[in-house]
């Protein structure tokens, strides 16, 4: 199949907002997992846009507030209807003007951030405060899609996730719900790395999407066996992040490489090095095969990498309109690379 960026472009929620197909993921936008200068971010958001991508994801998270800042800078320059924004409550930014920055695990992946501490705050006046906050930070008066973040077990001991789990939902989930019903915004939803804390907000609340990063991409099909299935049921679509599983399925060098943020074992490799054998025998690159399988799944509603620089966003625009033909990923699920209770269409 080769698809158009915004060829059948998914709905969200009921207020029927549409993303494209290929997403914008502001990650790198914070300085992962390098420094990046002001101008080389602002080129490779303005390449995006003018190659047809209309969905921008960005969080308080990354570099403490400076992706947001440089994601609005352009997207201040286009016609606010010209695009879907989404970023993320739960973590507020605190100024640290010494730098004696505090966070949870996840915040110290970034160079060089800007000078805030990150507090989570999941109530209800946390949660106000910071899409207000974000809306200055970006320098947009509208956010289309705001996303609970990362209250995941990698980041907290199991009383402190319990606790944040429920603050969240007895306080911020309400704080969401009121903006949703008052038409501030027009989705709400959950990023999170956790595919058992997915399973466990979708049950909890009236969500719209999810922000997902992993669980659904060439090496883990893990979200097949349960949450893709109850997502599709409700009408819950899922914004794909890490297509690329943190970058390893498109590594030059796979085994100095990381997987979701960690070093890889000889099994995932094997995996890997037989995905690409299969790639090459169709004549089709990795990346591409990456970012159009997730899109098999009619729960998938956008494919959200990140791309540091103009040069990677071409790269990535090329492979998702490259040409994947279906007997690729019925050749992968033929040798157990896909799985076989998945229905390719």
């Amino acid at each position: 199949m080769a698809l158009g960026i915004q060829d059948s472009a998914a709905s969200i929620g009921k207020a029927g907002l549409r993303v494209s197909r290929l997403a914008y993921g502001g990650v790198p936008l914070g300085n992962y997992p390098t420094k990046l200068s002001d101008s080389e971010a602002a080129a490779a958001i303005t390449c995006a846009y003018d190659l047809g991508i209309r969905y921008f994801d960005v969080a308080p998270l990354y570099g403490h507030g400076l992706a947001e800042h440089r994601l609005g800078a352009v997207l201040r320059e286009v016609a606010r209807n010209s695009f879907v924004l989404s970023t993320k409550v739960g973590r507020r930014l605190v100024p640290a003007p010494d730098k004696a920055l505090k966070a949870d695990p996840m915040a110290g992946i970034f160079e060089d951030p800007l000078p805030f501490s990150l507090t989570n705050d999941y109530s209800y006046d946390g949660v106000m405060r910071s899409v207000e906050d974000s809306m200055q930070r970006l320098g947009l008066a509208s956010i289309d899609i705001l996303h609970i973040h990362n209250i995941d077990p990698n980041n907290h001991e199991p009383e402190a996730l319990e606790a944040l789990f429920s603050q969240c939902m007895a306080e911020g989930y309400r704080a969401l719900e009121q903006l949703r019903r008052e038409g501030t915004i027009k989705a709400i939803g959950v990023g999170n790395n956790s595919l058992a804390m997915c399973e466990r907000f979708a049950r909890a609340g009236d969500f719209d999407c999810f922000m997902m990063a992993g669980h659904f991409n060439l090496l883990d099909q893990g979200a097949t066996a349960s949450f893709l299935p109850y997502c599709q049921n409700r009408n819950i679509r899922i914004l794909l992040g890490s297509p690329f599983a943190s970058g390893l399925l498109v590594a030059k060098e796979p085994a100095k490489a990381f997987y979701m943020y960690k070093k890889p074992d000889q099994e995932v490799l094997d995996r890997v090095r037989a995905i690409r054998r299969v790639c090459a025998d169709h004549g089709v690159s990795m990346a591409a095969a990456a970012l159009q399988f997730p899109l098999l799944h009619p729960a998938v509603a956008t494919i959200v990498p990140g791309m540091r620089t103009a040069e990677e966003v071409g790269e990535c625009v090329a492979a998702f309109t490259q040409n994947v033909p279906d007997a690729l990923f019925a050749d992968l699920q033929s040798v157990g690379l896909i799985d076989a209770g998945l229905t390719l269409q």
